[in-house]
């Protein structure tokens, strides 16, 4: 694949050490969950990084498809992601699992359901995660 962007970050520290873009543009502090052992904290962590990415993109991928279908949706379609971890039930380590909630107020559910199928096959992050994690949608 020739990239049409690329992004740099480069984290210090791990999960509670700080991550930052090339550009300078993040510069984020992380810190560890309580519930995945750490003290809790101001930082961010990757979870809440990947939800902020997905569900952004999953808002472009749904608004390319609908401008392809001739669908107007409304200005304040919103996509709400919840990344969860876990245990690896298949193997070593951790997994995560991703739940996206689509409000596209005004549009007929029927057309929402069409037009997240559509989105779930071009958005670069549902490709990335395909057949790795579980991926569900609801609409509100």
């Amino acid at each position: 694949m020739k990239p049409i962007y690329s992004a740099t970050a480069t984290s210090t520290g791990g999960r509670d050490g700080r991550s930052i873009s090339s550009d300078n543009k993040l510069d984020l502090a992380l810190s560890t969950p309580k519930e995945l052992g750490g003290a809790g904290g101001e930082g961010t962590n990757p979870e809440q990084l990947f939800a902020a990415g997905y569900s952004a993109c999953f808002i472009g991928a749904f608004k390319l498809v609908a401008s392809k279908q001739k669908v107007k949706i409304p200005n304040d379609v919103s996509v709400t992601a919840t990344i969860g971890i876990g245990e690896n039930t298949k193997g070593e380590g951790f997994t995560i699992s991703a739940d996206l909630e689509v409000d596209a107020p005004g549009l007929e559910k029927d057309v929402v359901e069409q037009l997240i199928e559509a989105a779930h096959k071009v958005c670069p992050y549902s490709n990335a995660t395909r057949g790795n994690i579980d991926v569900n949608f609801t609409i509100k």
